[in-house]
Parts: structure tokens; C-alpha cells; sequence
């Protein structure tokens, strides 16, 4: 649905009770933006996991300046912002108040000299892996078969075995509270496991610094690290990846394999057979079965095993 007045203020309407925000500044925070808005989305639509509540507003910017406008009127109007696009995310039952942001529509890729390449941050890994590989590019391979975007792989610095995102990042593109563009080398970026501290905002692009490699060898690694994660992980059922951070040199994986819970349910959400650090919605799984097994996980390895499980994956949203 593309923006329009009249009908956006109607729907604003029922959000108004539920969320707390006037229905004249949900209705103000998305004038004139260009981009597609609609108002109690669900976000099951969003999640790899297919699970969450309604957004009070979702909004798909057009582009970077249709970004900013809406930062810049949603400070104003003091609605919060969210942004959807990773997949270690599991939104609670009754959703996000506020704004939240798909940048799927910011999936643009330049090539720059050097072996540099600029990707948007709504650009998809797998996309973007395709795009080096088609340029003899490697440095990527260690994200194969990783279907978030981008902006969550900084966000989160994403890895496997095979590498993280921070060797490649050379720069960030922001939007920051303001709704000013800002641009960030990575030298000034914190990355620790599983984490970037960077500064406020939206990662909006990245410029990431990749390596001429021989076309056949990049796809054979890639192709040799796809068949692993289909070996031995859950890949065909709804899940957010790896539920818990990997606690030293143990595997959190290996610990719930150990205490027997592999296999463990909680209404339609369980630990996968396959991997037991992934949870997986057989189906009609709500986030409430999810946080309720992950609490189980959590209490039965300390119980057992004196470890202390902390997650990797975020929950968001309204309890």
C-alpha cells in the first residue's frame, strides 16, 4: 500500500489504544514518506522464525533520504524506531509499538576500485555472495548460507567457523537519531563475538573490503560449507539460528545435547534433532513457547553442567 493520507490516519486509529501513541502521530510521523507503510503488520512475515505481533506502523523507506525524513518525524512525533532484517530475532506475541523498518527496499551494490564493494543494508547475504562471486571476489565464504541482510550482520558482527563480518568491514553508512547521514570506518567500530558497538543509528550501507581469488575456488569453498550446514543443521524448518553464544571453547550446542534435550518441546517450538543449539517452529510455535523452552535450556544445562548459557539470539517487542 503506498502512502496515503486518508486511509493511513483511518488505520492509525486502531493502533491508538494499544500502543499508547496518538493516532495524529503515527498519522504525522509517515507523511510524505515515499516508501511503503502499513499499519498493524504482522511480523511473522518478517521473521525467519514466522513468529510475532503486529508493528503498530511498518514502514519500507524507498531510499536513504526516505529514511532520514522518517527519523527526523518520528523523533519529533517521539515515536521509537525499530529495525526488523536479522535473523537471530524472535519478536514477542503482541508485537512492537511504534515505527518499525524494513530497509528491504535499500538493496542496492556498487562496485568500487580495489576490490571494494558497497552494499545497502537491506541487500541480502546470499545476494551479495552471488554478486562477489560473479567478480572472482572471496572474503565472504564463511557467510554462506546466512539469509539475513547486511545491516544485521554488522549489527550482530555475524560469523561461523569459517570467518566473521568484521574482516571484511571496511566502513558503515548510519542514519543517525537526528536523521543525519553519517559515515563510520571500522577502526572506530568495537567488534566482539556476536556484537559491533557502533554509534546510534540505522545501518543504512557498508563498504566492505574483499580479495581477487579464482572464481572456482571461492564457489568450492562456499559449496563445501553449504553442504555442511545442510548436514547438520535444521535448515528446512523456521528457526533464528543459533539460540544461546557459544560459552569459551564449548560448544552450547554440544551442552544441551548432553543434558538430553534435544527434542525438547514447548507447544509447537523445539529443539531441533538435528542441532541443539537451534529451536524450530514446527508450525504454529507463538514467541511464548519459544522464551518458555529457551528457559528450560537455560535452567537444565546450569543445573547440570555449572554453565551459565547467555543468548545470542534478541527478543524484542511487547510481553
Amino acid at each position: 500500500m503506498q502512502n496515503d493520507g486518508a486511509r493511513h490516519h483511518h488505520r492509525a486509529d486502531r493502533v491508538k489504544k494499544k500502543s499508547g501513541v496518538a493516532a495524529r502521530d503515527l498519522h504525522t510521523m509517515v507523511e510524505g514518506v515515499r516508501g511503503e507503510v502499513r499499519f498493524n503488520a504482522p511480523l511473522r512475515d518478517f521473521t525467519s522464525f514466522r513468529i510475532g505481533g503486529p508493528a503498530d506502523v511498518l514502514v519500507f523507506p524507498a531510499d536513504v533520504e526516505d529514511l532520514c525524513r522518517l527519523v527526523r518525524q518520528a523523533r519529533a512525533a517521539k515515536v521509537p524506531i525499530f529495525v526488523i532484517g536479522g535473523t537471530n530475532l524472535l519478536v514477542r506475541d503482541k508485537g512492537i509499538r511504534g515505527v518499525v523498518v524494513s530497509l528491504s527496499k535499500l538493496n542496492a551494490i556498487k562496485d568500487e576500485p580495489h576490490g571494494v564493494v558497497y552494499a545497502e543494508g537491506g541487500v541480502g547475504m546470499p545476494t551479495l555472495m552471488r554478486h562477489a562471486i560473479s567478480r572472482s571476489l572471496g572474503g565472504l565464504e564463511w557467510a554462506a548460507g546466512i539469509p539475513g541482510t547486511v545491516a544485521g550482520c554488522v549489527v550482530m558482527n555475524a560469523g561461523t567457523r569459517l570467518g566473521e563480518m568484521k574482516e571484511a568491514v571496511k566502513a558503515v553508512r548510519l542514519v543517525d537519531p537526528t536523521g543525519r547521514i553519517v559515515d563510520c570506518p571500522a577502526s572506530a567500530i568495537e567488534f566482539s563475538y556476536r556484537r559491533a558497538r557502533l554509534p546510534r543509528g540505522i545501518v543504512v550501507g557498508v563498504w566492505l573490503q574483499l580479495n581477487p581469488a579464482a572464481r572456482e575456488k571461492i564457489e568450492s569453498v562456499v559449496k563445501e560449507y553449504l553442504r555442511y550446514r545442510k548436514d547438520t543443521q535444521p535448515l528446512t524448518l523456521p528457526s533464528a539460528g543459533c539460540v544461546f553464544k557459544n560459552p569459551g571453547r564449548e560448544a552450547a550446542g554440544r551442552l544441551i545435547e548432553t543434558v538430553g534435550l534435544k527434542g525438547a518441546r514447548v507447544g509447537d517450538a523445539q529443539v531441533s534433532e538435528k542441532h541443539g543449539n537451534f529451536v524450530v517452529n514446527l508450525g504454529r510455535a507463538s514467541a511464548a513457547d519459544v522464551i518458555a523452552l529457551i528457559k528450560k535450556v537455560g535452567r537444565t544445562v546450569e543445573e547440570k553442567t555449572g554453565v551459565t548459557l547467555e543468548l545470542e539470539l534478541k527478543i524484542v517487542g511487547q510481553p
